[in-house]
């Protein structure tokens, strides 16, 4: 097992050093982020990290602060429409948006901003739906980073329906009622039981507990299941991505990183998107590892920080002093 040993903080604590606050969008939708460095050195790049679909950036701060401590500039920034980003939102807190585009504009928006303000090299990390859409966003050519990771990234469902009738259910669902309506009552996916959410998150109650002291912290955090809207948008947005040439022409260096057994995204189309993207490495783990693997147990989680911190250090350096060497 390789252990990471550094002075960090707790998952309950913003240290006196980090800054939160907004960025306007395009439209002018304030959306939250919060920025921190550690140390005096010279910075050794910037990171900028997106999280999944209910997701806030409070739970990542074990993980903000390990890269923090690394030398690298952190940025974190929550999705409009959930976690205190302003959005669409009226009545019981639903995850919906009108289409992933937006969601796409938003992040293009935000890394052009945070490029400029930021030192080189540049490094997009991704969760989950986070990840997916960074993944869409590169795809686009909307974005340029020196290196690319994403953790669990949300490129279909784990569920034994296949992708056109997910896509066709939720088209004729969205067609018979409020599109904004939820999909389904509690937890993370159909079916589930809000008492077992922990069972498709992480092995690792304190860190599962951690967030549950947040949202009592700070309630406007919490977001309950996602829209029909949202189901019928993520389907349009997975054949974006699977349409062929797509990945194909993603030249960034990327590191995937799954579990095989989650049972929130689909571990056959990140092997099948590990295979078209190019420049592509997978580090996955079996049933000792759920779906957020930077939440994860110990035992997981150093492996998972190990191999980004390998990653970086052979590709974003490198990349970094070619195109210094170019100019």
């Amino acid at each position: 097992m390789v252990k990471h040993v550094w002075k960090g903080i707790g998952g309950r604590e913003i240290p006196a050093g980090a800054s939160e606050s907004t960025w306007s969008a395009s439209d002018g939708t304030a959306i939250r982020r919060i920025d921190w460095r550690r140390g005096d050195g010279p910075p050794r790049g910037s990171i900028l990290f997106l999280p999944g679909r209910g997701d806030f950036y409070e739970k990542y701060l074990e993980t903000f602060d390990y890269w923090a401590s690394k030398g690298w500039c952190v940025t974190a920034a929550d999705w409009r429409g959930q976690a205190g980003s302003a959005g669409p939102q009226s009545g019981p807190p639903v995850g919906d948006i009108a289409d992933f585009s937006v969601w796409v504009d938003d992040l293009a928006h935000l890394y052009q901003i945070w490029r400029v303000q930021t030192p080189g090299p540049h490094v997009v990390i991704g969760h989950s739906m986070g990840g997916h859409l960074v993944l869409r966003t590169l795809a686009e050519q909307r974005i340029g980073p020196e290196a690319v990771v994403l953790s669990a990234p949300m490129l279909g469902f784990a569920t034994v329906l296949p992708r056109a009738v997910q896509r066709i259910y939720a088209a004729l669902m969205v067609r018979l009622g409020d599109p904004a309506r939820p999909a389904w009552k509690s937890s993370e996916k159909p079916g589930a039981r809000a008492a077992l959410r922990a069972n498709l998150l992480t092995h690792d109650e304190t860190r599962y507990a951690d967030e549950q002291w947040w949202r009592a912290q700070r309630p406007w955090l919490a977001l309950g299941p996602a829209s029909w809207r949202w189901l019928q948008k993520s389907s349009e947005s997975f054949d974006r991505l699977d349409a062929p040439g797509v990945l194909e022409a993603v030249t960034t260096p990327l590191l995937l990183l799954a579990t095989r057994h989650d049972a929130l995204v689909s571990w056959p189309a990140i092997a099948r998107a590990a295979q078209r993207l190019p420049k592509a490495q997978l580090v996955a783990w079996g049933r000792e590892a759920r779906h957020e693997l930077l939440r994860e147990c110990d035992a997981v989680r150093d492996r998972v920080l190990a191999s980004i911190d390998d990653f970086l250090e052979r590709e974003a350096a490198q990349r970094q002093d070619t195109a210094a060497m170019a100019e």
